[in-house]
């Protein structure tokens, strides 16, 4: 039987933090379904645009799928038939929402588990909104996404 996981968010954008948890979770499990959220608040690039920047990143791993979904995360993985979902852990100020939200999902859905992954310590202060803070002054990104996502920036901020 494949072991397939989850791993979700809005990825706006997707940033080395993220893929350094993505390449570790392939380590553990056959396949990894990549789902980029609708989100709830506002972002940058359309839900379409994240999906395709995760596709561009992730085009020569076989191992990785991408989809999009607008529902709860538990009703996500239940209907594509996935009981482990993946989250990154940078530091312990992450901890608090995690926790909350892994008890949250478990009283939705008991039969889903969640995993917590750490990503590289290079890795570790990364985060969308630091990079789109950055790019949107300007700021060099290039140590914190790759080049297509960077690209992507520029030309999104450059509209605005």
């Amino acid at each position: 039987m494949m072991k397939k996981a989850l791993y979700a968010g809005t990825f706006d954008p997707i940033t080395f933090g993220h893929i350094d948890v993505i390449s570790r979770a392939t380590k553990i499990f056959d396949q990894v379904i990549i789902g980029v959220s609708a989100g709830p608040k506002k972002t940058l690039f359309s839900q379409k645009e994240r999906i395709i920047l995760v596709k561009k990143v992730f085009s020569n791993n076989g191992k990785i799928a991408v989809m999009g979904f607008k529902c709860l995360l538990v009703d996500f993985a239940q209907a594509i038939n996935v009981r482990t979902i993946i989250r990154g852990m940078r530091a312990v100020s992450d901890f608090d929402y995690e926790l909350q939200l892994t008890l949250m999902n478990r009283k939705l859905n008991s039969k889903i588990e969640t995993v917590f992954l750490m990503p590289s310590e290079r890795y570790i202060f990364i985060s969308s909104s630091l990079v789109k803070e950055i790019a949107s002054m300007d700021g060099d990104v290039s140590r914190l996404v790759p080049r297509v996502v960077a690209e992507a920036l520029k030309k999104k901020l450059k509209r605005k």
